[in-house]
């Protein structure tokens, strides 16, 4: 009997990703509940930025909504399918369509007045800013 490793951060990635994709679909059922998706997306923090990097293959930009509101960046959109004829010789097709939502929560020192987003072959790269980090002040008590 041969032993599996058993890797908690990838229950923890599967779990993220199914929580996402309940609460993007909330509300509505979709016309193939296969068709639900959430692209990879990598964040990386440098010392003047954040970057963050999300997998959108075949998707154009007209098509990505990238919103910022009270510490949550929000990444939606909608990757259109293509219309697929039996007598292609397709026997199966794995590539997920339909609508997406990733949303983040960044640190108060996100300036989110200052984001750049842009896509360059497929991948969506979202430029965040940093600000100084606000300092903890003194508040007098008074009787």
């Amino acid at each position: 009997m041969s032993l599996i490793p058993y890797e908690a951060r990838n229950a923890l990635n599967q779990f993220h990703n199914d929580f996402n994709r309940m609460f993007a679909n909330f509300g509505r059922l979709p016309d193939d509940v296969a068709t639900a998706w959430t692209p990879a997306v990598d964040i990386q923090e440098q010392p003047t930025e954040f970057v963050v990097r999300a997998d959108l293959p075949g998707i154009e930009p007209k098509d990505i909504e990238v919103t910022m509101q009270q510490g949550m960046l929000t990444i939606s959109g909608k990757r259109e399918s293509e219309k697929k004829e039996e007598k292609n010789g397709y026997l199966r097709t794995e590539r997920s369509y339909g609508e997406f939502f990733r949303r983040l929560a960044l640190p108060d020192s996100a300036d989110a007045d200052n984001i750049a987003a842009k896509t360059d072959k497929g991948v969506l790269e979202i430029h965040i800013p940093k600000r100084e980090a606000t300092k903890a002040r003194r508040i007098e008590v008074k009787s």
